[in-house]
């Protein structure tokens, strides 16, 4: 597979192991492929019959298969993804895939640990040593925090926003310590976004630290985002319904990542960017304009991202042609009221409890159910909703169980360092580890 960089089609390819450990290209662009491999009819025709890691492992293959050969993927594959995808069926065509059965309770568990065991087979293959950056919103950083933890030859430092990540998610990435580093930063979850991008623009500091990233800018995150799409065709093929994915977004990498698995030929029928008021790419849909702008805090805190590093990305689908992006892609927004009233109805009309990402994503599932009688329609579900459990509480009038790996990091000691938003309070950071 070559990779090219999305400000410059005609830029020097590079290979996947490359783009992996790059994270970005030099002009600040994002990687995708340059041609798409597609999967045969028959493959989509009989992928029931697939167990999740089958199907991953054929996706991955059709992708990686000139870089990494069949037994070390497949190694990778079932080492990497060894907790279950659980699709939930509320009613009749409303279901819930749930993506947050692994280590961390969150969706990013399959990008962060297929990312950290492939990375480190080429860093074992090739005898190097490297450093992660990373900038979360909540579950990113919990979820490579436990992706990449201990692994030989990689050091990890995870940028966070100061009190703007709920208290179990600030646990899970701030106290597993060994080759994992947490920095608080004060400011928005923008601002450590663009103190990564800076970093891995400045030369200097990459040829002293080996710099990687993490975050779903790096194609290596993405691929594997794409596994769980098919799973969820896969269980409701049968029903011989159109398929609509609705996509709790923020970054909007999870949803690249459905548009990987359509590209591999999965039929869908289409997909909407469900977010909160952070709502940019919703009026990019709906005008045709894209324009950013700071990020609100809200109680869905993880999707509170004003320029969606992802949307050079998702465009690229489409040739940047708006027209051709919105017959795939619609948009939906739920502010927090209306938040907090789905987790209330979810909970009182099937009994389902959601955290307030997946509450989003259900909230607009529900008004495009309500409008398309003849379609499946699948929210993903995030996060375990014990993650934010005072919001979850307060809409449900009760008191939530916490599951055994919460109850665990609540007697661990938070240990990370608050810096100013600025790039050279960072760098020097850095530079002294």
């Amino acid at each position: 597979m070559k990779l090219y960089s999305t400000k410059n089609f005609q830029s020097t390819s590079v290979s996947f192991e490359e783009a992996l450990f790059k994270g970005l290209p030099e002009d600040n662009g994002l990687y995708l492929p340059k041609s798409w491999p597609r999967l045969s009819d028959s493959f989509w025709k009989n992928i029931s019959s697939l167990s999740f890691q089958e199907i991953a492992f054929h996706m991955a293959s059709a992708l990686l298969k000139d870089e990494i050969d069949e037994a070390q993927l497949k190694g990778i594959i079932y080492s990497a993804l060894d907790f279950p995808v659980v699709q939930s069926r509320l009613s009749d065509r409303l279901h819930c895939l749930e993506l947050y059965h692994g280590p961390s309770l969150a969706f990013k568990d399959f990008g962060a640990r297929f990312m950290a065991h492939t990375m480190s087979h080429f860093l074992k293959r090739n005898k190097q040593v490297i450093n992660i950056l990373v900038a979360t919103s909540g579950d990113t950083g919990s979820a490579v925090a436990q992706g990449f933890y201990n692994l030989p030859g990689i050091t990890v430092t995870i940028l966070y926003p100061s009190g703007k990540v709920s208290h179990l998610q600030e646990l899970q990435l701030t106290t597993l310590g060994g080759n994992v580093r947490a920095i608080e930063v004060d400011g928005t979850f923008d601002d450590c976004q663009a103190l990564v991008k800076q970093a891995f623009l400045d030369r200097e500091l990459n040829t002293k630290m080996n710099l990687s990233s993490a975050n779903s800018i790096n194609i290596g995150r993405l691929i594997p985002q794409s596994f769980y799409y098919a799973e969820s065709y896969a269980r409701l093929q049968s029903a011989g319904r159109p398929m609509a994915f609705v996509v709790p977004s923020g970054n909007f990498g999870n949803l690249c990542g459905g548009l990987i698995a359509r590209n591999l030929g999965m039929p869908v029928h289409e997909f909407i960017a469900a977010t909160n008021i952070n709502d940019v790419v919703p009026q990019y849909l709906s005008t045709g304009i894209y324009k950013s702008r700071p990020s609100v805090p809200t109680l869905s805190n993880a999707m509170d991202v004003g320029n969606p590093s992802n949307f050079p990305r998702m465009t690229q689908f489409f040739d940047n042609d708006h027209e051709s992006v919105t017959k795939v892609v619609k948009g939906c927004t739920a502010n927090d009221e209306q938040t907090m009233s789905t987790i209330h109805e979810m909970y009182q009309r099937y009994g389902y409890i959601a955290c307030p990402h997946t509450a989003v994503a259900l909230k607009c599932g529900t008004l495009f159910h309500d409008n398309n009688s003849d379609t499946n329609v699948v929210a993903l579900g995030t996060a375990h909703p014990a993650k934010f459990k005072e919001t979850v509480d307060k809409a449900l009038r009760q008191d939530i169980e916490l599951p055994q790996p919460l109850l665990d990091v609540q007697s661990k000691t938070k240990e990370a360092t608050l810096i100013d938003n600025d790039y050279k309070a960072f760098k020097d950071y850095l530079t002294q580890l």
